[in-house]
C-alpha cells in the first residue's frame, strides 16, 4: 500500500482519492483553502481518509510516495517546489488515471472547441461500438466528467475520449493516447504559463509518448499546430478549410473543406447545411472528429449520421430563446478572448455583446476588432470591466455599458436590444469571482432570459 498525497479538494481531487482508494492505495487529501468543508469531504471519501487543510504536517509530505496534483494547482508554488525537491514523484489527475487504463484513448485539446469536439467524438464512437460489439465508450477529463471516475472500469476493448486542459497535461508522464488532437493554440492561461512558448509545450505534450503507430491531428490552418506536425513522432493527419492546402505536405493526409463539403480523399464526408452546428469554428470541430474518427477505423456513414443528428453543446453559442424578436445566445464557455470571436463571428444579425469577468491578463484587441458593424453595444461585468472598456474606447468602439451584475447586464440588453436583434453572453473571460464556473454563469443567464 502506498501513501498518496492528493493536492486539491475539487473534482478531480475528490474522484483521484476514490480511485486510490478502490485500489487499495492510502489517499491523503491536502487543500490550502482553510475554509474547506471537511466534514463534507469525509461524508464523501469515508472517514479513514486524512485531510488537511491550510498547512501540511511535516510528517505528511516524509511518508507520501506520490504527489498528485489537480489541475488547478500550479508547478511552481512553494508546496509543490518542496515536494519535488525532496524527489517526490509529482503527476496530476490525468497520469494518474492512465495507470489503469486497459483500453483505447482519443484525447483532444486545444485552445477552444475541445468541449464541442470531444463531445461529438463521444458520440460518434458510441454509434461506432454498437456496431462494433458493443464495446464501452467513456467520454472524459476537462469536459467535467474526471477521468479517475472511470479509469478502473476499462477494459481491452474499451474506448475512452478524454478532454485534456494544458494544466492537466504539464503533470503527464506515460499517458499516450492512440489517436490525439491539438485543434488551435491561441493565448490563453497567461497568468499560469506566463510565455505563448510555455503554453505550446504544455499542449504539445498529448503527444510525447506517441509513436508512429499512433496519430495526432492538427489544424493546418493554425501556424502554430502546423509547426507541431514537425515536432512529434505520430502519424501527422490534418485538417483545413482551404482545400488548396492539401498538397502542401507530401504524403500528409487532409480533411478538408470543398465549398460547403466536408471531405476526405475526395470523397464528401457532410455538407455542412446538413448540421445543427452553425459557425466556421465548428465546422473545424467538425472536420478533427472526422480525422480523428477515420483515423480510428471509424466508417465514413457512422461519421456523417453522428454529425447530422449532433447538436450543439451547453453554454457554447447555446440558442436560449426568442423575446420580443431578439433572440439570446448562451456562449459562457467562450472564456477567453479567441472563443469569444469565434462567436461573434458565427452571430448573424446586429448583437449585443455581454462580456467580462475574471482576469487571465488576456488581450482583448482583436475581440474588439472582430466587432466591425455586427456589436451595436458591449455590456460590461467583472474584475476586467474596466480594462475592456479601456481597450474597446482605444479602438474606437464607445457604446460601452458596465453592470454590477449579470441580471443588471440582461436587463440592459433587454432595453437596447431591437427587434431583429441577438443578445450574445461570450465573456471573453473567465468565471470566476462572480461565479463558481462557466456552468454557473452560463445556467444564471439562461434563467435570467427565461424570466424576461
Amino acid at each position: 500500500m502506498e501513501t498518496v498525497l492528493v493536492i486539491g479538494a475539487g473534482k478531480s481531487g475528490i474522484a483521484a482519492c476514490e480511485l486510490l482508494k478502490r485500489n487499495s492505495d492510502e489517499p491523503v487529501l491536502f487543500d490550502s483553502n482553510e475554509k474547506t468543508d471537511v466534514a463534507a469531504l469525509k461524508k464523501t471519501l469515508g472517514e479513514d481518509v486524512k485531510i488537511y487543510v491550510k498547512d501540511l504536517p511535516e510528517e505528511v509530505k516524509e511518508k507520501a510516495g506520490t504527489v498528485v496534483l489537480s489541475p488547478g494547482v500550479p508547478l511552481d508554488i512553494p508546496l509543490v517546489e518542496e515536494l519535488k525537491s525532496e524527489g517526490k514523484k509529482i503527476i496530476g489527475e490525468i497520469e494518474l488515471a492512465y495507470r489503469y487504463e486497459k483500453g483505447s484513448v482519443i484525447a483532444i485539446t486545444g485552445t477552444n472547441g475541445k468541449t464541442t469536439t470531444t463531445t461529438l467524438m463521444g458520440e460518434i464512437m458510441k454509434n461506432y461500438a454498437k456496431r462494433d460489439g458493443g464495446r464501452d465508450v467513456y467520454v472524459v477529463g476537462n469536459i467535467g466528467n474526471p477521468y479517475t471516475c472511470i479509469a478502473d472500469e476499462t477494459n481491452d476493448t474499451s474506448i475512452t475520449v478524454a478532454e485534456i486542459s494544458s494544466f492537466q497535461l504539464e503533470t503527464v508522464e506515460s499517458f499516450r493516447p492512440k489517436v490525439s488532437a491539438i485543434l488551435n493554440l491561441t493565448p490563453d492561461h497567461m497568468n499560469r504559463h506566463k510565455t505563448m512558448a510555455n503554453y505550446v509545450a504544455a499542449k504539445e505534450r498529448i503527444a510525447e509518448n506517441q509513436t508512429g503507430e499512433n496519430t495526432i491531428v492538427l489544424n493546418y490552418d493554425d501556424a502554430l499546430t502546423r509547426e507541431t506536425a514537425k515536432r512529434v513522432k505520430a502519424g501527422v493527419f490534418f485538417f483545413t478549410k482551404n482545400k488548396e492546402h492539401t498538397g502542401d505536405v507530401e504524403g500528409a493526409r487532409f480533411v478538408y473543406m470543398d465549398g460547403d463539403d466536408i471531405k476526405y480523399e475526395g470523397r464528401t464526408i457532410i455538407n455542412v447545411n446538413d448540421m445543427n452546428l452553425i459557425g466556421t469554428h465548428n465546422f473545424e470541430n467538425v472536420m478533427a472528429a472526422v480525422a480523428m474518427s477515420i483515423s480510428f477505423g471509424v466508417s465514413e456513414d457512422i461519421i456523417a449520421e453522428t454529425i447530422r443528428t449532433f447538436k450543439a453543446v451547453e453554454h457554447r453559442i447555446e440558442f436560449v430563446k426568442t423575446v420580443d424578436e431578439v433572440d439570446y445566445y448562451n456562449d459562457s464557455k467562450g472564456t477567453n478572448p479567441d472563443a469569444a470571436i469565434k462567436a461573434v463571428e458565427a452571430m448573424k444579425k446586429p448583437t449585443i455583446l455581454i462580456g467580462g469577468g475574471y482576469d487571465k491578463q488576456s488581450k482583448y484587441d482583436e475581440w474588439i476588432e472582430s466587432f466591425g458593424d455586427k456589436v451595436k453595444a458591449l455590456v460590461l461585468i467583472g474584475q476586467t470591466a474596466d480594462d475592456i472598456e479601456k481597450c474597446a474606447r482605444s479602438h474606437g468602439f464607445t457604446n460601452v455599458i458596465k453592470a454590477e451584475s449579470l441580471k443588471e447586464a440582461v436587463d440592459i440588453c433587454r432595453r437596447e436590444a431591437r427587434p431583429g436583434y441577438a443578445v450574445l453572453l461570450s465573456p471573453a473571460c473567465a468565471s470566476w469571482g462572480m461565479f463558481k464556473n462557466y456552468e454557473e454563469r452560463g445556467t444564471m443567464f439562461k434563467e435570467f432570459v427565461e424570466s424576461l
